[in-house]
C-alpha cells in the first residue's frame, strides 16, 4: 500500500533545481561532388493537400505483423484515442507546439553547455510498439501504449530517446495529477508492485539519470524521484518496480519506473513517459538481455497515419539500413550523437565545412520537433532553399520558423529535395513533409531553424525523422536509417 508523499516534502523536492534536458573533414566531399545530378532531382512534386491534417486516419499496412505490435498514431490525429479528450483534436496551436519545442531544445542545449558538476539534491525477441504523435514535454512527440501491474493496466506514454526513467502518475495523488486519457494508475492493485527502498543500488542510480539526487521518504524508507523538465513540466513520487508488459508474450517482472504522485505540465492526456535513453535506468538498459539494446522506430508522415516502434532486431537488422556511428561523449552518456558533415539542397551540395557541424556536435531526438542547425550552416542552406522557392509568395514566419510561403493558390507544387550527410556516407533524403511544415496552407515553412551559437548543439528533430527506419543499435554504437520504413 502506497502513502501519500507530504506537501512539505514536495515542496521542499521542487525547490532544488529541474533535470536540464537535456565527422570531420570532407572525406565524403569527392563522393558527393563526383555524383551524376539525376541522382539528386532537384524538387518533389509535393500536392499541398498531403502537407495538411486529415481527419480520417489512414492506417499503415506494416501495422500488425507477426511481430508483437502496438499501433503508432499522432496523438492529435484522427487515429488516437487521446482525440477523444477533446472537442476539436485538429485545432491545437502551431505557434505554441513550437514555442514548446524551442523551450525543449533550449534546455537540452543548456544542460550540454553548463556540464554541471553532479545535480542538485532532493534529500528530506522482437517487440514492436505503435508510435502516435503527441505534445508534451513541450514538443510534439509521439506515444505508444504499454501494459504495467498485475492484473495489466494499459498506459499511454510518450516515447523520448532524450530521456532515461520511465514514469507514469499513480493513485493517490499526493498534490495534483493532471487530466490523463487512461484511468491513472493504482499501485494498490497490482499483485506485483513494490516500492524501492532509499538504500538499493537503483535508488543510486538516479541522479545520473535525471539529474537530481533522490531523496527518501523518512516513515517508510522508499526512494523518492523527482523530474523536471526544460518547460516546467514535473513529476514527483515514489521510485517502484512492477511488471511491464510490452505485448503478450514479452513481459517483464520488477520493471524500475517512477510512479509519480505530483505532476504537472503539458503531457496532453497522457499518462507519463518511457525512457529510451542509454542510462542503466532506461528501458533499453533494463530489457538488454532480451533485445540486446536494439530498437528501431518509423514515425509516420503525417497525423492521419500510423508507425511504430519496435525491441530488439528480429533476427537480423533490413539490408537497406546504413549505419552511421553513434559518437560517444563521456559528459552525457544518455544522449546519441551523430556525425553531421554536410547538406544538400536542390541536387547540390552546400559550401559549408564539416568543422561547422562538429563545432557543437549533433543529437538525434525523438522528443524535438523542428531540427536545429549551426546558424552558418542554415543560413547557407535557407539562401539555397529560397533561391529555389522563388515562384512562391513568402508570408510572414510563425515562431522559430523563418522561411514560410503561401501555397493556398496551388494544388501541387515544387519544393527543393535536402538530403542530411553523416559520417560512413550514410545520407537522410528527406520526404517533403520532413522538409516542410504546414500551419496552414497559406503559411507552410522551411522546416529547420538555426541556433543561436555554432557552438551549440545541433539537433535532428522528429518532422526530418518522418517515414524512416531509424535504428538505434546500442551495443554496436551506432545508428541506422532506411528510407520507406513505414510502408
Amino acid at each position: 500500500m502506497t502513502t501519500p508523499i507530504s506537501t512539505i516534502s514536495l515542496l521542499r523536492l521542487l525547490l532544488f533545481g529541474s533535470l536540464l534536458f537535456l565527422e570531420r573533414g570532407f572525406a565524403f566531399e569527392g563522393r558527393l561532388n563526383s555524383e551524376s545530378h539525376h541522382l539528386h532531382p532537384t524538387y518533389h512534386n509535393v500536392h499541398v493537400t498531403s502537407l495538411m491534417p486529415s481527419t480520417v486516419c489512414s492506417p499503415s499496412p506494416k501495422g500488425h505483423d507477426k511481430k508483437a505490435s502496438l499501433e503508432v498514431v499522432h496523438k492529435h490525429g484522427p487515429c488516437s484515442k487521446l482525440q477523444q479528450h477533446k472537442v476539436n483534436p485538429l485545432s491545437y496551436s502551431h505557434a505554441e507546439i513550437l514555442s514548446q519545442d524551442e523551450s525543449r531544445v533550449a534546455s537540452i542545449q543548456s544542460r550540454l553547455a553548463k556540464n554541471p558538476a553532479g545535480g542538485d539534491n532532493l534529500e528530506g525477441t522482437k517487440t514492436t510498439l505503435p508510435t502516435k504523435p503527441g505534445n508534451t514535454l513541450g514538443a510534439g512527440n509521439y506515444i505508444v501504449t504499454v501494459g504495467l501491474g498485475s492484473p495489466e493496466k494499459e498506459l499511454t506514454l510518450v516515447f523520448d530517446t532524450g530521456s532515461d526513467v520511465t514514469w507514469t502518475q499513480c493513485q493517490p495523488c499526493a498534490r495534483y495529477c493532471y487530466d490523463q486519457q487512461d484511468p491513472i494508475f493504482d499501485p494498490s492493485t497490482s499483485l506485483s508492485y513494490a516500492n524501492i527502498s532509499c538504500s538499493s543500488s537503483s535508488c543510486k542510480k538516479l541522479e545520473s539519470a535525471t539529474g537530481l539526487a533522490p531523496g527518501c521518504a523518512t516513515t517508510t524508507t522508499t526512494c523518492v524521484y523527482g523530474i523536471q523538465y526544460g518547460d516546467g513540466s514535473f513529476s514527483v513520487g515514489f521510485f517502484a518496480k512492477d511488471k511491464l508488459a510490452l505485448s503478450h508474450t514479452d513481459v517483464f517482472d520488477n520493471f524500475e519506473f517512477g510512479c509519480g504522485q505530483y505532476n504537472q505540465g503539458l503531457y496532453g492526456a497522457t499518462a507519463g513517459l518511457l525512457g529510451l535513453g542509454r542510462n542503466p535506468l532506461s528501458l533499453i538498459s533494463q530489457t538488454a538481455q532480451k533485445y540486446g539494446k536494439v530498437f528501431s522506430y518509423c514515425l509516420p508522415s503525417s497525423s492521419s497515419s500510423i508507425g511504430y516502434l519496435t525491441f530488439g532486431n528480429g533476427g537480423g537488422v533490413n539490408k537497406e539500413v546504413k549505419f552511421t556511428p553513434s559518437l560517444p561523449n563521456p559528459d552525457y552518456p544518455s544522449f546519441y550523437f551523430l556525425g553531421m558533415v554536410g547538406i544538400r539542397v536542390g541536387g547540390q551540395k552546400l559550401p559549408i565545412p564539416s568543422s561547422v557541424f562538429s563545432a557543437g556536435g549533433t543529437l538525434i531526438d525523438s522528443g524535438t520537433v523542428i531540427s536545429r542547425l549551426p546558424p552558418k550552416a542554415y543560413s547557407i542552406m535557407q539562401k539555397a532553399f529560397t533561391e529555389l522557392m522563388t515562384m512562391y509568395k513568402r508570408v510572414d514566419g510563425v515562431s522559430i520558423l523563418d522561411t514560410c510561403y503561401d501555397l493556398s493558390e496551388y494544388k501541387v507544387v515544387q519544393v527543393p529535395k535536402i538530403v542530411l550527410y553523416f559520417r560512413g556516407g550514410v545520407e537522410m533524403n528527406l520526404i517533403p513533409q520532413g522538409i516542410l511544415y504546414a500551419v496552414k496552407a497559406s503559411q507552410v515553412c522551411l522546416a529547420f531553424a538555426g541556433n543561436s551559437d555554432d557552438a551549440d548543439v545541433g539537433l535532428i528533430g522528429n518532422v526530418q525523422q518522418k517515414t524512416f527506419h531509424v535504428v538505434y543499435d546500442d551495443a554496436v554504437g551506432r545508428v541506422g536509417f532506411a528510407p520507406r520504413g513505414c510502408n
